[in-house]
């Protein structure tokens, strides 16, 4: 399990996230990707005594999901959220939800207005994400693409690869908020309770993602994922496919990986190889 506890990040008057430097970006492309996981927790309306407490568990996970999500708001004027639904489609600026269903009217959305009538088929993912815009960089208008739940490994690559070319003719600073959550099956208290494969599986899904290993994340067994809950799946592959045509590895920065309730939740920051954005430029 690794959990990291970082110093205060400027901006936030909860005294979370990190100070980190990290060298400016070129102008214009794909800069930044940054995974998070979907918890309603995080918001602290919707945590209860944990979620308001300002240390244990979930201070802890917020931490970190704010300081990832702080990438994109550094360095990113375009966002583009990428999480898994029940299909695949393409939700605009204009898009607001509520947390209403999670048990507070918590209205968010993927740009600065909010007066249109929340939709209430909006996915979780597309939710925390448009929580997290309002609170880092309210004046960025996002756009989201989600991935059906049981896309194939194939289809999720292609998705990335397309939008990566997208993003890279896109003149503005781009930046992609991954959400997505790994194995729901860690121990007794998980919602799909505890699956002896789970900790393997997600053991192997961890080391993935800390590396960038683009080619074990495309090769995730989608039925074992499924089998262990693995909500994120998709979203991971997503998440490979946009750095699929570049010559090495995206350097990774791991800020959080452990499943406090018995849910995996990884949390990291992504970013082109430097040869690579520079040969973009």
């Amino acid at each position: 399990m690794l959990s990291l506890r970082p110093p205060p990040w400027r901006g936030d008057p909860g005294g979370v996230g990190l100070v980190r430097c990290v060298s400016a970006t070129v102008d214009g492309v794909f800069c930044v990707a940054s995974l998070v996981p979907s918890p309603p927790a995080l918001v602290p309306e919707l945590g209860g005594a944990a979620g308001a407490a300002g240390d244990g568990e979930v201070a802890v996970l917020r931490t970190a999901v704010l300081t990832a999500a702080g990438e994109l708001a550094e360095k990113a004027s375009r966002w583009l959220v990428v999480g898994v639904d029940e299909s695949t489609r393409r939700l605009g600026p204009e898009t607001t939800g509520s947390f209403r269903g999670y048990g507070v009217d918590v209205r968010v959305g993927l740009s600065g207005g909010l007066g249109t009538e929340p939709d209430p088929s909006l996915p979780l993912p597309v939710l925390i994400a448009g929580w997290l815009r309002g609170r880092l960089a309210p004046g960025v208008s996002a756009e989201a693409q989600t991935i059906a739940a049981d896309a194939p490994a194939s289809a999720c690559r292609a998705l990335g690869a397309s939008l990566r070319a997208e993003l890279d003719a896109d003149p503005a600073h781009c930046g992609v908020l991954v959400v997505g959550d790994g194995a729901a099956t860690m121990s007794t208290a998980a919602p799909r309770y505890l699956d002896a494969r789970a900790e393997g599986a997600q053991a192997d899904i961890d080391r993935a993602l800390s590396a960038g290993d683009r080619a074990a994340l495309a090769a995730l067994d989608s039925g074992l994922c499924a089998e262990l809950d693995v909500a994120g799946r998709p979203a991971y592959q997503v998440l490979a496919g946009l750095f699929e045509t570049d010559a090495a590895d995206p350097k990774v920065e791991t800020l959080y990986a452990a499943a406090p309730f018995g849910v995996a939740y990884h949390v990291s920051v992504w970013f082109p190889d430097e040869a690579e954005r520079g040969e973009r430029v």
